[in-house]
């Protein structure tokens, strides 16, 4: 005699115990609204993107749109054997005109962007970036002519409302420079130089970082961007055009020591002092 199956009797908290998880992602979330937001833009190279962005998904949700109408009347009509002078006016329409129509307006609307912010423009100068394993080198021209270049580490500085040139260059693996609230995101390709322009229009401080994967500590390749008023920026590279300041305390005589026993010159630099490394940052 056939047993009948038992009836399976399902917890009702189950569901319950399931949507747990989804009360963390409202703080989760407002942590997107940061530093790094692009949707927020400062520049005019991240207003002609988010600008983009804006018309691409304008002109998508009408021919998604369109396409979805299409698609309902289609499955309504009654269907004949055969096909139709109407039939191949909808499908022309829907799949040759809609594609014809909106491909070259997005073509023409995402060229315009890269090649105005790749060129010289007069009254900008050039930052040299350079991506390394896993810091970044960044160069500035010397305020004193024919000084040479003043080099940091993991840090820009930017004057606000002067175009900046940066100089994208790698030393080992591909990389790729992006400040989300100034635009920009260029890739660096190893044997190549690219160009971008950047203008910071407001004074803060704004998050960037490296976005392609290159390598087991790509985290580490954040930096941090600070647009200072042009007097502010000035005295800034000029401070750090000179030579660092001599030790005038106990304590950083005794640091000054244990840097040069310890040969971290090897690979690190103090301006002015001696050690000339250049495996990591200055």
């Amino acid at each position: 005699m056939p047993v009948p199956p038992t009836p399976i009797r399902r917890d009702p908290r189950v569901p319950r115990r399931g949507l747990l998880p989804l009360a963390a992602l409202p703080p989760a979330l407002g942590g997107c609204a940061g530093a790094q937001s692009w949707l927020s833009p400062l520049g005019p190279n991240a207003r002609e993107t988010l600008a983009l962005f804006g018309l691409t998904l304008w002109v998508s949700a009408v021919v998604c749109l369109l396409v979805g109408a299409a698609l309902v009347h289609a499955w309504l009509l009654p269907r004949r054997r055969g096909g139709t002078t109407y039939g191949r006016l909808l499908v022309g329409g829907g799949g040759v005109a809609l594609p014809a129509l909106a491909l070259p307006l997005m073509l023409v609307a995402s060229l315009r962007i890269p090649w105005p912010f790749a060129e010289e423009r007069e009254g900008a100068f050039t930052v040299e970036i350079v991506a390394w394993q896993f810091w970044w080198e960044v160069r500035y021209p010397n305020p004193e002519p024919g000084g040479p270049p003043v080099v940091s580490a993991n840090e820009v500085r930017m004057p606000v409302g002067v175009p900046v040139r940066f100089r994208l260059a790698t030393r080992d693996v591909i990389h790729s420079f992006w400040i989300p609230k100034l635009g920009g995101k260029v890739d660096m390709i190893p044997g190549r130089v690219n160009h971008v322009l950047l203008q910071a229009d407001a004074p803060g401080e704004f998050r960037g970082a490296c976005f392609e994967f290159c390598g087991l500590q790509h985290a580490n390749m954040a930096f941090t961007v600070h647009a200072l008023p042009p007097a502010a920026w000035q005295a800034w590279l000029r401070r750090e055009a000179a030579p660092a300041a001599e030790p005038t305390t106990e304590e950083a005589r005794r640091r000054r020591t244990l840097f040069v026993a310890s040969r971290c010159g090897s690979c690190h630099t103090v301006r002015g002092h001696g050690p000339r490394g250049t495996l990591r940052p200055t």
